[in-house]
């Protein structure tokens, strides 16, 4: 009797259970619906009149608005550094930065200046050959003449006053001493035309035993290399330490002394931090509110604490196009700023924070930023009608960080800062299918 009682109650407690639970499902579903269909839930803003700060907010990067890349000599065959100083050495006009090997240098200039003597003393002997020549031709013409001048005596008188032989004697004498009179005086034209040709060519091997000399000096010095200006210096990654293998993310280390460098590699430049210049991005709508000449306040981790101040001396009117870039729709500008004053403890390539003080506009109605949403490819805000919100064009006309001003809208206008569509779906999506407690 008491094991059937307890039965009973036990089965009693389960049908309560199943009840209750049931009746706790029906709550919540009809809950969900009715915030599906409720928009009293939906956060709101109210349009505001007043002014607006457009400022934009981004960052920079440090530049060295003056700098100077030193590369490897232009010459044949790579070099090898001798002597190389470390990364951030100050250095002044003059200073010698690297040195390379001059071994095979100084060889071509011995070999070139050898040349260059030789064709010196080659010049020398042929000139002095030539005027030996030129003199021993000169007394062949006078003895040639002088021999022409007696025959020409000798066969002046009348035949019938010698032999017949002795005259024909002293007419092909005659004849023989005015040939050869003419012979010596081709023969002197013709060689003083070939000594001319020949000195020619032997002055020509001399100027480019020079040429050669004057180069081999100058690449020589070229080997010095010293600072143009006055900055500290930023030895670069040597792209050939790993026989010239590169992967992305890979490190490689700086030029040393004992490194083979190619000619024309950058192997160092001279950063003057004399004055220093940012360089930023920002989008398409940020860069409407930004103007040559406008001021901004630069924060930099190195600096903590420490004001800085600068200004924009350039917007670019000409958007970069960067297949990298994460910047979504809207295009990158480049703009330029220019540190008031350049601390010493900054340096090029470091990451600097930026406000860009914008225009001030006063008197325009705006909103916050996520009361703005896009439908159909048009801007639109979502305004409270009643129980209801309706979707209503409105015209942009500034952005800041936060805000948007616009057009199109009354003061004081109640409108939604998330999505009603969206939110009364995610309502129904929340809401339990079953159809226990229906």
């Amino acid at each position: 009797m008491i094991g059937r009682r307890a039965s009973l109650w036990l089965v009693g407690g389960l049908l309560a259970i199943g009840v209750a639970a049931g009746a706790t499902v029906a709550v919540r579903g009809s809950a969900a619906a009715a915030l599906a269909t409720d928009n009293s839930s939906v956060p709101t803003t109210r349009v505001v009149r007043g002014a607006l700060e457009l400022s934009v907010h981004g960052k920079g990067d440090l530049r060295a608005s003056k700098f100077a890349s030193l590369q490897a000599p232009p010459m044949s065959g790579t070099l090898r550094l001798l002597t190389i100083v470390e990364t951030g050495v100050h250095v002044k006009p003059g200073d010698v930065i690297m040195t390379f090997d001059p071994t095979e240098l100084q060889y071509q200039l011995e070999q070139a200046e050898s040349q260059l003597a030789e064709a010196e003393q080659n010049i020398l002997k042929f000139e002095a050959d030539r005027d030996a020549q030129a003199a021993q031709d000169k007394f062949d013409l006078l003895q040639a003449g002088f021999d022409l001048r007696r025959a020409e005596l000798d066969a002046r008188p009348d035949k019938d006053l010698i032999s017949e032989r002795d005259y024909e004697a002293h007419q092909i004498t005659l004849e023989e001493a005015g040939k050869k009179l003419a012979k010596l005086k081709g023969s002197s034209s013709s060689r003083a035309e070939t000594d001319r040709a020949a000195l020619a060519v032997a002055q020509e091997k001399r100027a480019e035993a020079k040429m050669t000399a004057d180069r081999a000096r100058l690449s020589l010095d070229h080997l010095v290399m010293k600072a143009p200006i006055e900055g500290f210096v930023v030895i670069r990654q040597n792209q050939d330490a790993n026989n010239g293998f590169f992967y992305s993310g890979m490190t490689l280390p700086e030029y040393h002394a004992g490194d083979v460098v190619f000619p024309g590699r950058p192997v160092a430049d001279v950063f003057d931090i004399s004055t220093m210049e940012i360089r930023a991005k920002v989008n398409e709508q940020q860069r409407n509110n930004l103007a040559t000449g406008q001021t901004a306040t630069v924060a930099a981790d190195e600096l903590a604490g420490v004001p800085l101040t600068a200004k924009i001396t350039r917007v670019s009117g000409l958007a970069q196009e960067d297949f990298w870039s994460m910047s979504g729709p809207l295009r990158d500008f480049d703009v330029t700023l220019q540190l008031d004053h350049a601390d010493p403890r900054l340096r090029p390539g470091t990451s600097v924070q930026l406000v860009m003080a914008g225009t001030r506009i006063e008197n325009v109605l705006h909103l916050p930023r996520q009361a703005i949403f896009e439908k159909a490819g048009k801007p639109v805000v979502y305004v409270r009608r009643g129980n209801r919100f309706e979707a209503t064009p409105v015209k942009p006309t500034h952005r800041t960080e936060t805000r948007v001003a616009i057009e199109g809208l009354a003061e004081g206008t109640e409108v939604a800062l998330v999505n009603p569509d969206l939110a009364a779906k995610a309502a129904k999506t929340a809401s339990p299918t079953t159809g226990v407690g229906k």
